[in-house]
């Protein structure tokens, strides 16, 4: 089973006993501001059905994320082959935590680790990360995480409705 550790967070394989916290996560409007559609209980466990089989397929994936000192589920951070219907290939690193997480430096702390994995383990030659224009607070930790973004490389989401979720940035980063 491959977790990795920092020094506050440890990222591990989801449990049953995360289903509950990821589904208020995925009922949270807060959490859910730049992702679209709440997500019903059975959705939200689907996702993870998912997220599950995917990291069993290819090594790597979609952590669940725990604080080391309280054993809390906090959310997810992870790695994540890019969609084909975007207008841009390779992997891709996210994070999603509770709003209770928020503001504590976790998301860039695990995304830090999730990149090293990338670079090191994967091989790697870069990691992209993506979100709408409006998401400043991720925007700000992957400049955080060393990210860069030319805005030539701004999209709009074709899975996306018209309004203000479809257009987004791209940031990337090189070991």
């Amino acid at each position: 089973m491959l977790e990795l550790r920092t020094d506050r967070l440890l990222l591990r394989r989801w449990r049953e006993s995360d289903l509950e916290p990821w589904a208020a996560m995925n009922a949270d409007p807060e959490v859910r501001e730049y992702l679209g559609d709440l997500l019903t209980p059975k959705q939200s466990d689907a996702s993870v059905a998912l997220m599950q089989a995917e990291f069993d397929e290819r090594g790597y994936g979609w952590w669940a994320v725990e604080t080391l000192e309280s054993g809390a589920f906090i959310g997810r951070v992870g790695l994540d082959e890019v969609d084909g219907s975007l207008p841009f290939t390779g992997v891709d690193v996210g994070w999603r935590l509770a709003r209770s997480a928020w503001g504590h430096g976790y998301a860039t702390e695990a995304a830090q680790a999730g990149l090293a994995f990338g670079f090191e383990a994967l091989g790697l030659p870069e990691i992209v990360a993506s979100t709408t224009v409006t998401n400043i607070r991720s925007q700000a930790v992957m400049r955080r995480l060393g990210m860069t973004r030319d805005p030539s490389d701004d999209f709009d989401d074709p899975s996306v409705p018209e309004g203000p979720l479809r257009r987004c940035v791209l940031y990337r980063i090189r070991p």
